[in-house]
């Protein structure tokens, strides 16, 4: 398998993380908490609207995996989203003490798997942009005319 195929394998599951996630947060809110006091509504509220982001940044991941090579700005822009909102998380951790091992998860996927994921996709767009000028200085010898 190439490199490019297995980064489109591992960001294609990566991001059924984001979507099922934020699917989720969508459907049942913060039901599990129990209690309907204003602030709960309200919390519940904000927090199905994350949910939606969360599931819409994983869908666009999911955009990101035909022509992967490609999509370098895409792919970037979401990582930093991503990173954002995990220096945010890390700053909750700070301020209000260690929360559950899902949380902590989602801060591992934040802060390391999905910049490393960037890095590995700027290799692979890398490695296509000199397999592309590889080629066209092939054609262009071969069709006589200098190389650039």
């Amino acid at each position: 398998m190439r490199e490019r195929e297995a980064l489109q394998r591992v960001v294609a599951v990566a991001a059924i993380i984001p979507v099922a996630s934020g699917l989720f947060g969508i459907l049942f809110g913060l039901g599990g908490l129990g209690g309907n006091s204003l602030a709960e509504i309200s919390a519940d509220s904000h927090f199905r609207y994350l949910s939606g982001l969360l599931m819409g940044i994983g869908i666009l991941f999911w955009s990101c995996v035909p022509g992967i090579e490609a999509k370098s700005r895409l792919f970037r822009f979401l990582t930093l989203v991503v990173v954002l909102g995990g220096l945010a998380r890390l700053l909750g951790l700070y301020l209000t003490g260690l929360p559950s091992a899902v949380m902590l998860c989602a801060l591992a996927m934040e802060l390391v798997v999905t910049p490393l994921l960037c890095l590995w996709q700027m290799r692979v767009a890398g490695q296509a942009a000199d397999a592309a000028a590889s080629s066209r200085a092939a054609d262009a010898a071969a069709a006589g005319a200098p190389s650039p």
